[in-house]
C-alpha cells in the first residue's frame, strides 16, 4: 500500500487511501433502529454502531419528529446535513431550552448527558460517537422497545 508522509506543523502525518465514500445519492437508508421513535430511517456510512469502534450514520427524521430526553454510554457528534434540528439537554423535551440548528449546525452531547431532539421541518443528520451504539430513555415509557 503506497504511503504518503506529510509534515505539518511538526508532526509527521502519514495518509493512507480512503478506505470507504459515498455520495449522498448512493446511501442506503433502512428504517432506524427499533429505540428511536418510529419514523426515522438510518444510513451507516462508516464503522458499526453494534460494535466496539468510532462509526458514523447519517439520520433521516420527517416533520414534527421528536426524540424524547436520553443518554447515550459514549459522547456523540452531531452535524445537520439538512432541515432543521433542535437539540437540548435536561430531563425532558422542553422547547424553550432547546437550541434550533439549521444545515451545518454542531452539537455536541457528553457520554450519559441527558438530552433531547426534535425537528420541525424534518432533517437529515449526521451522528458519530464510539460503538457499540447504546440510548437509554429517562423515562423508560419514552422507549419504543418496551410499547
Amino acid at each position: 500500500m503506497l504511503r504518503t508522509a506529510v509534515l505539518m506543523s511538526g508532526l509527521l502525518c502519514l495518509s493512507s487511501p480512503v478506505a470507504a465514500q459515498v455520495n449522498s445519492a448512493d446511501l442506503k437508508w433502512g428504517p432506524a433502529p427499533a429505540v428511536f421513535p418510529a419514523g426515522a430511517q438510518m444510513a451507516v456510512l462508516s464503522g458499526d454502531p453494534h460494535k466496539a469502534g468510532v462509526f458514523v450514520v447519517r439520520l433521516k427524521v420527517p416533520a414534527g419528529y421528536k426524540v424524547p430526553a436520553h443518554h447515550h454510554p459514549t459522547d456523540e457528534y452531531v452535524t445537520v446535513i439538512s432541515g432543521d434540528l433542535s437539540l437540548g439537554m435536561g430531563d425532558k423535551l422542553d422547547p424553550a431550552k432547546a437550541a434550533k440548528l439549521a444545515a451545518g449546525g454542531f452539537a455536541v452531547a457528553g457520554a450519559k448527558m441527558n438530552h433531547f431532539a426534535f425537528s420541525t421541518e424534518g432533517a437529515v443528520v449526521q451522528v458519530s460517537a464510539e460503538g457499540p451504539f447504546g440510548m437509554t430513555y429517562v423515562n423508560p415509557a419514552d422507549d419504543p422497545t418496551r410499547q
